[in-house]
């Protein structure tokens, strides 16, 4: 009898950690793609500033039209791609390389850079920016949260089973990067 009740214990203490790995799983899984979505989020913003920096050029710059449009081309192409991190990344690297070009030609012009709206849109890129990135970060470790429990023993075993599989990291440039003023105090 007391074999019985041990072997029962036994049984139902793997049925409740099976179920917990299980669980946590989902919620793992659920949270990474609550952070694309975040990610997304953030992207679509700089999207939407990307009109307006390249309007505000145009009207300084009209005859800088090759790296306006390459802008113009590489939104679009960003904002259409639906793929996995990976190729959502190599979108968005041909556009981070765009706007860098777009933001060398204002040093240019030097009633660009005094525009306030220019400068607006720029700090707002700024700041954008930065939520790409941290949302890019707090994506990534649960990623990699995730995967660790895929490839671990014993719960490689349910993501076996229940086909809970590998997640891509993503991996972007800063569009914008703010470096502080270099002093020299001689």
């Amino acid at each position: 009898m007391v074999w019985v009740l041990v072997v029962l214990g036994v049984v139902l203490i793997a049925v409740v950690l099976f179920f917990g790995s299980y669980n946590r799983f989902v919620r793992q899984r659920n949270l990474i793609d609550n952070s694309w979505s975040n990610i997304d989020t953030e992207l679509k913003r700089r999207y939407d500033l990307i009109p307006n920096l390249v309007e505000t050029v145009k009207g300084y710059a009209a005859h800088e039209a090759g790296t306006l449009g390459a802008v113009t081309e590489a939104r679009t192409r960003a904002m259409a791609q639906t793929g996995t991190p990976e190729q959502q990344a190599e979108t968005e690297n041909t556009l981070v390389g765009t706007l860098k070009s777009l933001l060398a030609v204002s040093e240019a012009y030097p009633d660009l850079k005094a525009n306030t709206g220019f400068i607006d849109l720029q700090r707002e890129l700024v700041a954008t920016e930065d939520r790409i990135q941290a949302a890019r970060r707090f994506y990534n470790n649960n990623v990699r949260d995730y995967n660790q429990r895929v490839q671990s023993l014993p719960t490689n075993v349910i993501a076996a089973l229940f086909h809970f599989e590998l997640r891509q990291y993503f991996e972007i440039d800063e569009a914008v990067v703010t470096t502080p003023p270099d002093v020299k105090l001689s």
